[in-house]
Order: C-alpha cells, then structure tokens, then sequence
C-alpha cells in the first residue's frame, strides 16, 4: 500500500443551502453547509425564526440554484409556530420560483413538515421516527434539511442548577448532537438549530466570560449577553453565528485588547447584525440585514 499526501488531494465538496439573500451568502461562502450542525444564536425578535423558515423553503430549489432539491423538517419547541409567516413567504417565494411547481399540483408549504417538540424526552422519541422519514419517505422532494426551533427551551425547565443534573444536561446534549450529526452525515442533511442568548453575568470562576470563536464579546438590545446552555453545548455544534438587533445595539469588536463597549455598533432602526462566531471552513465575517415582507434583505 502507497501512502498519500492529504495536503495534495483536492477539498471535499459540500452541498450548501442558500439563505436567499446574497449578502448573508456571501458571508457563508455559499450558505449553510450539509453534513453539518449550524447554530443560531440570538435573543428573542432578532430574526433566527425568519431565517429558518426562509431556509425551510430555498431548500426546495434546485442544487443549480442553491437548493438543496429537497424538503425539511422543522422541529418547533417555541409555541405557537408562525404558520402565518409562513404561508406569507411561501406565496412570495411561489411567485418567484414557479417552474419548480409548473408540472405539479403541490405548493411550497406541502414540502416543509412540521413537528412539534414539547421537551427533551419527546425529541429523542421523534429521532428513530425522523431517520425512518428520511429512508422511506415517498415524497417528491426527499428531506435534505432538519431545523430545531429551539435547543434552549427543551431545557428551560427540566434541569436544575446542581452537579447532578447538570451533568445530565450535558450528556443530553453529546446524545441531540450525536444522533442529528449521524443523520446529517448519512444523508447528507443540513442541520441547522436555533439557541437563545441569557445576559452576561460574571461569575467567580470566569467562565461566563470565557471566550469562544472570533468575537470576544456580545452585544444585542444595548446588553452584553452570551448564548444559552454554555460551553457544553458550543462544543456540540460545528459553526456557530450570532444575530443581534441593532439600532442602539451591535457586537463587540475582534479585538484584543479589553474594550467592553461594544463601540462597534450597527445604526439604523430595524437592522440586523449577522456574525460568524466560529466554523471549521468559514473566517470571521459579518454583514447587516433587515426584515422585509418577502424576507431578509441584505444591507450593503
């Protein structure tokens, strides 16, 4: 046997699903990978709900166009579920894109299944169901991406503050992460799951603090915060972006010297800031974006 050299042998390609809007694909490089978990972290109204249901749709497209030829499955903990929106950005996207229906009597909304989770025991019941979905499925467009709409309220309530348990959150967490990571890479799904932010709290040992990928702080609503579940959790994901609501809001900036004044702000009632946190394939970035009826619309 002749050993090879990794250096010289060409990148693996990797399916990516547009967000459908180029300014946030450009800071993708393309949009979210498949074979991959892809975090979104942001505080309540800032947008992650949006873009997720953006990405339930532009996952019908074909892969020629960025799509991924294929239908989702959007695991929802956060109630109600915005069918409305959703019906809202099907009709727009419909009227954008309707050769993919010409030969069909189906609409956007009919490829986008939804499945609602009411807590962390329920979600692990639903993933022998989804594998089974994904092998027998009959559909005309087979399941290419899963969302998870929320990670952080599964945990709200079920675990306490103490040793024990908090142990028991973690393992929770290698298992979600292991079994959608086995999916996603079986598949080739994309996967892409949503998280919350809780206010910065310093804490004695300065973990709370701790930095984790490009930014060294975070800044939404005027309030330096930090995502939710911890560092247990980041290290279960493989890219994370931060949305922020900007304003009087942003993000502090990559920088290394202390400032915590988060001067890097973005202007402008309703805008949007997206970052990359951190990611195996992507240098840190960011653009700025705002919500339009047909969805986000990027800022040059």
């Amino acid at each position: 046997m002749k050993p090879r050299s990794l250096v010289s042998q060409p990148p693996p390609t990797t399916l990516k699903l547009t967000t459908g809007c180029e300014t946030l694909d450009e800071c993708l490089h393309g949009g979210f990978p498949c074979d991959s978990l892809t975090e979104i972290v942001a505080e309540s109204g800032c947008g992650k709900t949006q873009l997720c249901l953006q990405l339930s749709l532009r996952a019908q497209l074909p892969i020629s166009n960025g799509g991924l030829d294929g239908s989702s499955l959007y695991l929802h903990s956060e109630f109600p579920f915005p069918f409305r929106r959703l019906h809202q950005l099907s009709r727009s996207f419909h009227l954008s894109n309707p050769g993919i229906y010409a030969d069909h009597s189906d609409n956007p909304c009919d490829h986008v299944f939804v499945q609602n989770v009411h807590s962390v025991d329920h979600l692990f019941d639903v993933m022998p169901r989804i594998e089974s979905f994904v092998k027998t499925s009959k559909t005309r467009l087979p399941l290419k991406l899963i969302v998870l709409d929320s990670v952080a309220a599964l945990f709200r309530s079920e675990f306490e503050n103490t040793p024990s348990d908090l142990r028991k959150r973690a393992s929770c967490f290698f298992k979600i992460s292991g079994k959608l990571k086995r999916l996603a890479s079986r598949y080739g799904l994309a996967v892409v799951i949503t998280n919350q932010v809780t206010d910065f709290v310093e804490s004695s040992d300065g973990l709370s603090g701790l930095r984790i990928g490009n930014l060294r702080f975070l800044y939404s609503s005027g309030r330096r915060v930090v995502p939710a579940l911890g560092l247990a959790w980041a290290n279960c994901v493989n890219s994370r972006v931060f949305i922020s609501r900007s304003g009087d809001t942003g993000c502090g900036e990559r920088r290394e010297d202390g400032d915590e004044s988060g001067s890097s702000l973005v202007s402008g009632r309703g805008r949007r800031r997206f970052d990359v946190v951190f990611s195996p394939y992507l240098p840190a970035s960011s653009c700025e974006f705002v919500i339009t009826g047909e969805g986000i619309c990027g800022i040059s």
